[in-house]
C-alpha cells in the first residue's frame, strides 16, 4: 500500500482536506472559547453563541438565504433525512406521495424507501444517458396529493447539474414542496434558494474544505408555510427542529468554509484553473488509451468531475493496480457493497460499463504534477489489465 503523503488525491468529491484558514478558526473553540452556546448567563456561553450567529450569517450568504433559515445538523445526510421524515410527517393530512429521481444520492433513497414502508408512495423518476432529470417529468409526475419533490443540484458520482430552477418554479406553480440536496455544488455551482424556488436545501461542510461532521438545511420562511417535524428530540435547540448542545468549533468551521466558498464562485478563478486540469485529464487518458467512454454529460457538469468507463477493465481491479492514486468507483459511501453504480445503471448503462467505471474528483490542492502522475499511473495500468480479458482486442 502507497505510503498517504506520496499518494495523488482525485477523490474530492468523497471528502475535501480542511483548508488550513478554516482549522485556524476552530482552535480557539476547542481550547479558550469552549463555552456552550445556549449558556445565557456568562460570557464564555456569550461569545460560543456569537460565533455560532457569525457562522450562520455565512452559510446563509452562500446561498442567498437568511440566516434564521439555516439549521445545523451532522452532515448533509441528516439533513436529507430531516428534509422528506419531516415534510412526510408534518403533511401526511395533505398527501402521500413523493417525487425523487433514480440517480438520487442513497441519503434520500433511502428514506424514500423507509417512507413507503410506512405507506407513502413514491415516484422515482429516470434519467437519459445524459444523467439529467426532465423537468416536465417532474411536471407529470406530480398529483393532487404530492407533497414533496426531492432532486439533487448536482450528482455525487457523474457531476451533472440538474436544472433545479426550472423544477422549482414547477414546483412552486404547483404548490409542491422542493427539496434540493446540493451537498456536491456548494463552493463549486452558484446556489440562490430564492432564485431556484427551492423550499430546503442540504449542505455538508466536508465536502468544501470545513470539518466532517457538521452541515445545515435550508429551511424556507414565509408563505407559504413550511414547517416539519424534528427527528431528534430533547432540549429545542436550533428553533426546535435538532436538539444536541451545538459543536461550536466545527460550526465556526463550516461558516468559514462557506465564506470561502463564496469568495471563490465570485472570483471564479480557482473553477478555471480546476476545469482546465480536468479537461486535460481527459484529454491525455483518452490519447493514450481506446475504448474509453465518459459517463454522463460534458456540458451540464461539474468542472471538477470525470467519471470514466474503461472497457475490459475492472475497476476495482485497477485502483487496486494503482494504490498511489485516490479515485473511487461510484459514491463512497456505497463501495462497499461492491454493487454496481445505481447511478450509471439508472442512465442505461450495461453493468460491464458500470463496474468499469473510475471517478476522478479535482479540487483547491490539486496540482498540474498530480494530473501527470495520474495520466501515467491509468494509461500504464489499464492495458496490463487487459491483457488479462480474452474479450480486449485492440483498436487498429
Amino acid at each position: 500500500m502507497a505510503e498517504q503523503n506520496n499518494a495523488i488525491y482525485l477523490d474530492y468529491h468523497s471528502t475535501t482536506p480542511v483548508d488550513a484558514r478554516v482549522v485556524d478558526a476552530m482552535l480557539p473553540y476547542l481550547r479558550e472559547n469552549f463555552g456552550n452556546p445556549a449558556s445565557r448567563s456568562h460570557a464564555f456561553g456569550w461569545t460560543a453563541k456569537a460565533a455560532v450567529d457569525l457562522a450562520r450569517e455565512q452559510v446563509a450568504q452562500l446561498l442567498g438565504a437568511q440566516p434564521r433559515e439555516v439549521v445545523f445538523t451532522s452532515g448533509a445526510t441528516e439533513s436529507d433525512n430531516l428534509a422528506l421524515a419531516g415534510v412526510a410527517a408534518r403533511y401526511r393530512h395533505s398527501g402521500t406521495h413523493i417525487i425523487t429521481s433514480q440517480i438520487e444520492h442513497k441519503a434520500v433513497l433511502d428514506p424514500a424507501s423507509a417512507l413507503e414502508k410506512r405507506g407513502f408512495q413514491v415516484t422515482r423518476l429516470p434519467v437519459g444517458a445524459d444523467g439529467i432529470v426532465d423537468p416536465e417529468a417532474v411536471r407529470e409526475a406530480i398529483r393532487p396529493d404530492t407533497i414533496l419533490c426531492s432532486i439533487m443540484m448536482a450528482n455525487n458520482e457523474v457531476g451533472t447539474i440538474q436544472p433545479v430552477a426550472h423544477i422549482g418554479r414547477i414546483c412552486k406553480e404547483m404548490g409542491v414542496f422542493f427539496h434540493c440536496d446540493a451537498a456536491q455544488a456548494m463552493g463549486r455551482v452558484p446556489v440562490s434558494v430564492k432564485d431556484a424556488a427551492i423550499d430546503l436545501l442540504s449542505l455538508s461542510a466536508h465536502k468544501m474544505y470545513g470539518p466532517k461532521g457538521i452541515g445545515a438545511l435550508y429551511i424556507r420562511r414565509g408563505r407559504p408555510w413550511l414547517r416539519l417535524e424534528p427527528l431528534i428530540l430533547g432540549g429545542g435547540h436550533e428553533s426546535g427542529l435538532r436538539s444536541g448542545t451545538l459543536p461550536v468549533h466545527q460550526i465556526v468551521g463550516m461558516g468559514v468554509a462557506a465564506s470561502l466558498a463564496g469568495e471563490e464562485l465570485a472570483l471564479g478563478h480557482e473553477l478555471e484553473r480546476q476545469q482546465r486540469l480536468r479537461d486535460r485529464l481527459l484529454e491525455e487518458i483518452t490519447n493514450g488509451l481506446d475504448k474509453v467512454h465518459v459517463n454522463g454529460s460534458m456540458e451540464h457538469r461539474l468542472v471538477n468531475n470525470l467519471n470514466i468507463s474503461f472497457d475490459f477493465v475492472d475497476a476495482e481491479a485497477l485502483m487496486l493496480a494503482m494504490p498511489q492514486l485516490a479515485v473511487s468507483s461510484g459514491s463512497a459511501c456505497t463501495s462497499a457493497t461492491m454493487e454496481p453504480s445505481h447511478v450509471l445503471m439508472a442512465m442505461g448503462y450495461s453493468r460491464e460499463r458500470a463496474a468499469s467505471s473510475i471517478r476522478f474528483g479535482l479540487g483547491r490542492f490539486t496540482t498540474e504534477s498530480d494530473i501527470s502522475r495520474a495520466v501515467e499511473l491509468v494509461v500504464g495500468c489499464v492495458p496490463r489489465l487487459r491483457e488479462l480479458s480474452p474479450f480486449y482486442r485492440p483498436a487498429p
